[in-house]
């Protein structure tokens, strides 16, 4: 066996040194590039417009409701991260997703002040992975309807625990004691520090917004009061303990009864007696973005396709006028939607709806109004037919309809130059007019 020369292990270092040097300079960029991408700054308002470092967002995204409740078993995790991933790589921005589930099956919160520590760990994972695409998250806090707990449920707790005032479930909104309930379960929730990045929701970014309750309405005090003093204090409260993120109420849009717009924009006189107001409670001090949804053929029961178009270009354009002169605020459709059950229903009017909507948005970024986006109800992937409603869409399943999203999301990105700013925007808006 031959003696070692002196400079022998020093040829494999260089070469090895070589090696590293020559795949820093072809990928480091890159890497770093991904790295910068993947990291989500808070989401601000700056007047009747969402920032982030300084530049304009509009928001392309969706509803995918059920994250949480999938993300509790492992036979149905994978589907979080499947949605988000396809969602991202439509450009979408933000998914409207549950952080509630009170008293049932997989609850969240199992009674007042107890609370699951496998479901918290499902949302963690939500959270989680919704950073790893990109994706924000706007995250309601409570139920106005039943399903996954919602105001009944509070109102059933404590009823059996013989505090509460009225077994109405609009009593949510006014029993001292069911108001203490859900204080309790946002002191817990904003401060959760997620087992997976170690960040408490209130510090995390990837949180675009806080939405107070899904489509809140107040039936027993059509005036309007009792909602506005429940929406004031539960603000307040929220902003005591997260200052960072933006809030909403999550309201449907209605007039109120008192509003000149009752008649003259609501679908029907119903509209204007579910003790809601769109100007009013959007205007609440706490409030940072107005929220509305778009239901034209739940909302009328006699009118056509072509009439529902109608509806939809006023019904936007006058919360759109609302938050540029009214509120000074950017305002969310972050709910929309059109019904395959429809007696005339033809999928190509899906299409033709969801343009509508996106070109009334599209126009209002042009001008800098306060149209902010748009959020679809619902997307889901296969296998998900006991979660699907009759507006549920799997969206590669419909190439009309993933095409459309695309270019809703290039166009906004176009409005405000963050096409250039990342690679996944480049590759996906370079060859669309």
């Amino acid at each position: 066996m031959a003696a070692p020369t002196g400079n022998g292990p020093v040829i494999p270092i260089l070469g090895f040194l070589t090696c590293v040097a020559f795949i820093y300079l072809s990928f480091g960029d890159l890497w770093f590039g991904l790295k910068t991408e993947g990291e989500l700054a808070f989401v601000k308002r700056n007047g009747t417009q969402f920032v982030v470092d300084g530049k304009a967002l509009y928001v392309n995204g969706w509803n995918s409701y059920w994250f949480m409740d999938h993300a509790v078993n492992d036979h149905s995790r994978h589907r979080v991260g499947a949605m988000l991933e396809a969602g991202a790589k439509m450009g979408l921005t933000v998914c409207r997703t549950w952080a509630f589930n009170d008293g049932g099956y997989n609850a969240l919160q199992i009674s007042p002040g107890r609370f699951d520590e496998r479901v918290f760990k499902a949302l963690d994972h939500v959270i989680a992975e919704a950073k790893t695409h990109g994706v924000r998250l706007l995250l309601s806090l409570v139920n106005n309807l039943q399903a996954y707990g919602g105001k009944t449920q509070y109102v059933n707790w404590a009823w059996q625990e013989g505090v509460g005032l009225s077994s109405s479930n609009d009593s949510f909104f006014f029993d001292p004691s069911i108001r203490r309930y859900f204080k309790n379960y946002l002191t817990v929730l904003l401060t959760r520090k997620n087992s997976l990045t170690g960040i408490e929701y209130r510090n995390d970014p990837t949180i675009f917004a806080w939405e107070l309750i899904n489509e809140p309405r107040c039936m027993s005090d059509v005036s309007g009061d009792t909602l506005q003093d429940w929406i004031n204090e539960m603000t307040a409260f929220i902003k005591s303990i997260d200052n960072k993120h933006l809030l909403t109420v999550g309201l449907e849009g209605f007039y109120g009864p008192n509003s000149p717009k009752k008649l003259t924009v609501n679908p029907e006189r119903w509209a204007s007696e579910l003790g809601s107001d769109f100007v009013r409670n959007s205007d609440s001090p706490n409030i940072d973005f107005a929220s509305v949804h778009i239901y034209p053929d739940h909302w009328f029961h006699d009118q056509g396709f072509e009439e529902k178009l109608k509806f939809v270009v006023k019904w936007m354009l006058s919360h759109i006028e609302d938050g540029d002169k009214e509120l000074k605020k950017p305002v969310l459709f972050t709910e929309f939607g059109l019904s395959n059950l429809n007696k005339d229903y033809d999928p190509s009017q899906r299409d033709r709806f969801y343009r509508t909507i996106f070109d009334v948005i599209y126009k209002s970024a042009k001008r800098k109004r306060s149209g902010a986006g748009t959020l679809v109800w619902q997307f889901l992937i296969e296998g998900m037919e006991g979660f699907n409603d009759d507006f549920g869409i799997v969206p590669w399943e419909q190439d009309s309809i993933q095409r459309l999203m695309i270019e809703q999301s290039c166009r906004l990105s176009r409005i405000t130059g963050r096409h250039l700013l990342d690679k996944k925007s480049i590759e996906m808006c370079s060859h669309r007019p």
